[in-house]
Formats: structure tokens, C-alpha cells, sequence
């Protein structure tokens, strides 16, 4: 990875993480009363996400040349399978559980909630049972 991919990676990241702190979506309570229909701040937030990815990978390719760290633009293909399904469906329990996914768990360290760990651990013991079972 060159030091400039290395960089925006970086800058990324920490603009990921400030959002996800200034949209209080490292707070799980925020995000269990949305869950629960209680508060629908965060819809403007996921609204917001889609319009970004929308324009990320359906308009930058039409309006670029080439993207400003690579040399094209990449396809990202998908199928859906029973794996996706059951995927899907456990992540959807877990955040539903926790009120948070990783994105914000991780973010969330940063705000100084420590037991946030404890979702972290399962996330990671989720992945781990996913890799060895995928082998």
C-alpha cells in the first residue's frame, strides 16, 4: 500500500468514526430506541449513508476517468445464498441485542465506553466460528 492509499485510508476512517460520534451512533441506547421505534434521528443518518454510497459507486465511475488512488474503478459483484441469509439474520440479532455493529463499537471505544469490549469480543468470536466454519 503506498504511503498516499495509507493516508486516505486513514482520513477515511477518522471521518467515519467522527460521524458515527456526532450522530451519536455509538451510543447503543440511541441505537436500541430507534430500533425499537422510539427515535428516528438515526434515518437521516442511514439516509445519508445511502446517498453517499449512491453517488461513491454509481456516479463517480461516470463522471471520473479513473478514481484518484487506483488505476480503474472496481466491479464489487454479489450473490445472495443461504450463507448471505443467515448472515444477514445473525448480524440483524446481534445489533438488535447490543445496539451496536462493529463500525460503531469500534468508534465507540474512542468515546471511552468500555463495555462496548463486550460486543466487540462477540463480534470477533462470530468472525472466528464464520472463517473455521467457511474452511
Amino acid at each position: 500500500m503506498s504511503a498516499a492509499r495509507g493516508l486516505a485510508t486513514l482520513v477515511a476512517g477518522a471521518l467515519f468514526g467522527f460521524g458515527l460520534s456526532v450522530s451519536t451512533m455509538v451510543r447503543p441506547e440511541v441505537v436500541l430506541s430507534f430500533l425499537r421505534f422510539q427515535d428516528f434521528g438515526l434515518m437521516l443518518v442511514m439516509g445519508g449513508a445511502v446517498m453517499v454510497t449512491l453517488a461513491a459507486y454509481k456516479l463517480a465511475p461516470r463522471l471520473m476517468k479513473r478514481p484518484v488512488l487506483d488505476d480503474h474503478f472496481h466491479a464489487h459483484a454479489s450473490s445472495w445464498n443461504r450463507d448471505t441469509a443467515v448472515g444477514a439474520a445473525l448480524f440483524g440479532v446481534g445489533w438488535g441485542l447490543c445496539g451496536v455493529c462493529p463500525g460503531p463499537a469500534i468508534a465507540g471505544l474512542g468515546t471511552g465506553n468500555w463495555d462496548l469490549l463486550w460486543a466487540l469480543a462477540g463480534i470477533a468470536a462470530g468472525a472466528l466460528v464464520q472463517g473455521l466454519r467457511a474452511k
